[in-house]
């Protein structure tokens, strides 16, 4: 149930973070809109960890790890991503996005020696194959515009680094890293990559008053970056970034919806069938899970006589 629950908050979040995200596009420049969005993120986590009483120390190589996530997760892959939809309409840079789930099945058994299973990779298939029926007349429109070439190139580049990043966490993990105070650092990293960047480009510090950009800001600050990001590499450690990226797909699901109600979106036949490919793709993965969980619960019960026989009469 804390599965369902941890992934249900994360594809929610994240996908409504690209309606907010929209309303961040003024005349602050992105990577200045980042460094606010992030900076702030990050002192709400050290603040929650001071709180909680968390671990904040960590070693030298820890932290070695907590700035690469900071240059994957936290920083390279948004301006990345921000750059991209200069050139792309939002719909076909989530599409590119829901790469992530291809991405980390092949990086978590190249760094991880995790070889996926074949209903993990037909899962994979649909929800790729439901995503593209989806968004299909925003890829029929990309045409053979180099803007939109360059966008694509961004877009994968992007999805790529986040799925670095992705097991740059698993390893963490691994290693026994907290996921609040481990995201307080990387964000705390990112911001400063971010603030380098924005620097050495020229991005102007200025700040938009404006209730849309404030709220928009503070529910990426707290929701797209510390909730959703706390449940999200929670997941990853429950599931695997594999199983866990498959969220990706669901996240342009959810923007879909949300441009149906605010922005005159208008879905048609094609995009319900790639809605509905989409869940089924969803299903096959969680599915495997509890048939996992299911096969190892009954193993423990068979190598156990005393424990089978109180399930049984339980």
């Amino acid at each position: 149930m804390k599965t369902l629950f941890l992934y249900s908050a994360a594809v929610l979040i994240w996908g409504s973070t690209w309606f907010a995200i929209k309303l961040q596009l003024t005349g602050v420049p992105p990577q200045v809109s980042l460094v606010y969005r992030f900076g702030l993120a990050a002192i709400l986590l050290f603040l929650w960890s001071w709180f909680r009483g968390l671990q904040i120390r960590f070693t030298f190589r820890e932290h070695l790890l907590l700035v690469l996530a900071g240059l994957t997760v936290f920083s390279t892959n948004y301006v990345l991503f921000y750059e991209a939809e200069r050139h792309l309409v939002s719909g076909s840079v989530a599409i590119i996005f829901s790469l992530l789930v291809v991405f980390n099945i092949f990086n978590t058994w190249f760094f991880f020696g995790q070889k996926p299973t074949y209903q993990v990779i037909a899962a994979a298939a649909l929800g790729l194959l439901g995503i593209t029926l989806t968004f299909w007349r925003e890829l029929a429109s990309l045409g053979s515009d180099p803007g939109n070439i360059l966008g694509i190139a961004l877009s994968v580049v992007a999805t790529l680094c986040a799925s670095f990043g992705n097991m740059v966490f698993a390893r963490m993990q691994k290693q026994g890293i907290p996921v609040v105070s481990g995201n307080a650092f990387g964000m705390l990293y990112g911001t400063v990559l971010l603030f380098i960047y924005a620097s050495i480009t020229g991005g102007r510090f200025g700040f938009d008053f404006s209730v849309s950009y404030v709220l928009s800001l503070f529910y990426l600050s707290l929701f797209g970056s510390v909730i959703a990001f706390g449940c999200y590499l929670a997941l990853v450690g429950r599931i695997g970034a594999d199983r866990a990226g498959y969220a990706s797909v669901m996240f342009p699901i959810v923007a879909l919806l949300i441009s149906t109600a605010f922005e005159g979106y208008h879905p048609n036949l094609l995009s319900g069938a790639g809605i509905i490919t989409v869940l089924a793709g969803n299903a096959l993965v969680l599915l495997q899970k509890q048939r996992a969980k299911g096969a190892a619960v009954a193993k423990s019960n068979a190598d156990s006589p005393e424990l089978g026989a109180k399930g049984e009469a339980a």
